[in-house]
């Protein structure tokens, strides 16, 4: 049996497969993640033992957005202690004078040089070394942590040349930083779910999702939490881009919309896109990482009025506790998920996860005071929440494809999470999109993805050559492969898949670009691929100027637990009769047929307006609407 579990602001989501058959469960999120998960695994094993438990968490990033890492010393040059704040000259929001950087994680009187007396940093909680040339110099570094070492310190020690060996100091720096900020309370978490699971027999093996996409041993995930901290939503986009060359569509987004937030992100034949630096809360990562983008508009997220008089939604969530006001567990805001309700796409009368029971009444008297406001009838005030979180979500696909060059007429949207079901037909018609797919087990769909994903490891090595001279990084091509089988043998796994890929830019040029790159191929193969991703996100490319290349790169893949093939269909569900409910659209009330997925057989067809219900999820068909049940039990809705 393996197990899947990924941890969301709202919800847990729990799947187990074996013995032929597929459970799930959804969960409320507690206080502590592993709760819900030991809550979650054991109601589902049945009393048998689970093989595998791959975990999606959000232990990394909830530190960091709440502030409650670990009191972090930096060891870096002299002269170079200020680097966290000079940056560089990007800013935040060019032409808002209220906007800032956020406080370093490092406190000023808590960074010092490495040439000087390391006595102080005896009493932080974890440090971070990061040398102007590490990343070249990597035994420096390692001179430093012996250092410390021999002056008894214990606590965990990020090297930069370990975490994110590539140049540019700031980035490096940051990096290695947040690393060290979050590596005591990842180890503390994912040590009390090993004690938890792992050392009382339930199950054998343990393994987390890191954020580009495939899986990391428990204890790497401990020391490298930087890899992780987009956990969770890279499940998701793992799950579609399976799916998506199952049905052969070339060109997807991923819309993955939850209780807390909204992830979407391009697949493009079969691959998702990996960003190689993002920031996170503010503060830079220079990580591989699936190309997420994150808007808050979730279903917990909370409806309001500006000062302006203008109606807003999000990025504050009700989240778990209380979570929206239907949930009948003291939440008083209204929210997307109430406004679904009061429109009749969420049954008044619902039991989202098969036990958390929805009530109707709750979710009219919290939107009874934006009605109010606006001087509208409830059912308006209810559409209108519903069209701003659209608003904000269809910005995030605008931002994954228009700004990345990329079109998204002619591309599909793969929804899921507990409420991407309700919003999407709307989106993708705003867009142009040629149809909406509506995957199996979609308000579980992230945790599905973690049992797809294959064991995986990323090494890069920043190394300058000129275009032309290909042959100069053949021995850096060895040793990152080397290192990369190294990690994936470390952690009992065969090597798959080998790829390569170079980040390029064009001599002067500040930023590049990584593309794929295989051994052996000429320097001419590199330069058309690279002018052609030049001119595809920024409208144009220099034809024969010299470039060259600053980085290189290895991933080493694994075969996963699963593939959709071994997928069996959902154990045991319980049917329910088709029925009819008046559901509110813009053109007014409509009689909507309300149908439980279970019971949809291959090759159906359904017309809008219609509420598709299962236990996790619900779907919401607008009038004009036609879908189609495929034969992998995804339903597909063409535009």
């Amino acid at each position: 049996m393996i197990l899947g579990a990924d941890v969301g602001g709202t919800f847990t989501d729990v799947v187990v497969v074996g013995e032929g058959v597929m459970t799930t469960a959804k969960l409320p999120t507690t206080a502590v993640q592993s709760d819900a998960i030991v809550a979650g695994a054991t109601a589902l094993a049945r009393g048998v033992g689970i093989e595998s438990f791959i975990h999606g968490t959000t232990v990394a990033t909830n530190t960091l957005l709440e502030g409650t890492g670990a009191r972090t010393f930096l060891i870096t040059d002299d002269g170079f202690e200020d680097v966290l704040e000079i940056g560089r000259q990007d800013r935040p929001s060019l032409y808002d004078s209220d906007v800032d950087r956020p406080t370093p994680l490092v406190e000023r009187a808590n960074r010092v040089a490495a040439t000087g007396a390391l006595d102080a940093v005896l009493t932080a909680e974890a440090v971070a070394i990061s040398l102007v040339f590490g990343h070249d110099q990597p035994g420096s570094e390692a001179l430093i942590l012996e250092r410390l070492r021999s002056l008894g310190y214990r606590g965990p020690i990020s090297l930069s040349s370990t975490v994110a060996p590539e140049f540019r100091e700031f980035e490096r720096t940051s990096t290695t930083v947040l690393n060290a900020y979050l590596t005591p309370s990842s180890e503390r978490y994912l040590a009390m779910l090993r004690e938890t699971l792992v050392d009382t027999g339930v199950v054998e093996h343990m393994a987390v999702m890191r954020s580009s996409g495939g899986l990391i041993s428990d204890a790497d995930a401990a020391r490298t939490p930087s890899a992780i901290l987009l956990s969770g939503p890279a499940g998701g986009v793992a799950a579609t881009a399976a799916f998506a060359a199952q049905h052969e569509h070339s060109r997807v987004v991923s819309f993955d919309m939850g209780g807390t937030s909204t992830d979407v992100c391009r697949i493009e034949d079969g691959a998702f896109d990996i960003s190689y630096e993002r920031s996170v809360g503010g503060y830079v990562c220079r990580l591989p990482a699936a190309a997420i983008h994150t808007v808050g508009a979730g279903g917990g997220s909370i409806a309001w009025i500006d000062g302006g008089g203008a109606l807003r939604v999000g990025p504050q969530s009700a989240g778990a506790n209380p979570g929206p006001a239907c949930y009948q567990n003291g939440g008083t805001e209204p929210t997307v998920t109430d406004a679904n309700v009061v429109l009749g796409r969420i049954g008044p009368d619902a039991a989202l996860g098969g036990s958390l029971h929805i009530d109707g009444a709750l979710a009219a008297t919290a939107i009874e005071p934006i009605a109010h406001s606006l001087g509208i009838s409830l059912q308006a005030a209810a559409l209108g929440i519903v069209a701003v979180a659209e608003d904000v979500m269809g910005r995030a696909i605008r931002t994954v494809s228009i700004e990345e060059g990329a079109d998204p007429r002619g591309a599909y949207l793969y929804a899921f999470g507990g409420a991407g079901g309700l919003h999407a037909t709307s989106l993708a018609r705003s867009l142009g999109m040629a149809g909406v797919v509506f995957p199996p087990h979609g308000g579980v769909f992230s945790a599905l993805g973690l049992l797809l994903a294959p064991p995986r490891a990323d090494v890069a090595q920043s190394a300058f050559v000129g275009g032309d001279d290909l042959g100069d990084l053949r021995s850096t091509f060895d040793e990152i492969e080397t290192n990369a089988v190294a990690q994936l043998a470390d952690a009992g796994h065969e090597v798959d898949v080998i790829s390569f890929a170079v980040d390029v830019r064009y001599l002067g040029q500040s930023h590049e670009i990584a593309v794929a790159y295989d051994r052996g191929e000429a320097a001419s193969v590199v330069r058309e691929r690279f002018d052609a991703a030049h001119h595809r996100r920024n409208g144009f490319h220099r034809a024969g100027d010299p470039i060259e290349i600053v980085t290189v790169r290895c991933t080493a893949t694994g075969s996963p637990s699963l593939t959709l093939n071994d997928l069996p269909s959902i154990g045991n569900p319980t049917p329910k009769e088709a029925h009819y409910r008046a559901v509110c659209t813009a053109d007014g009330e409509a009689s909507a047929s309300v149908l439980y997925r279970a019971t949809l057989e291959t090759g159906r067809r359904i017309h809008g307006p219609a509420v598709i219900e299962e236990d996790e999820a619900t779907i919401f068909l607008s009038e004009g609407d036609a879908a189609c049940v495929l034969a992998d039990g995804s339903i597909e809705v063409a535009l």
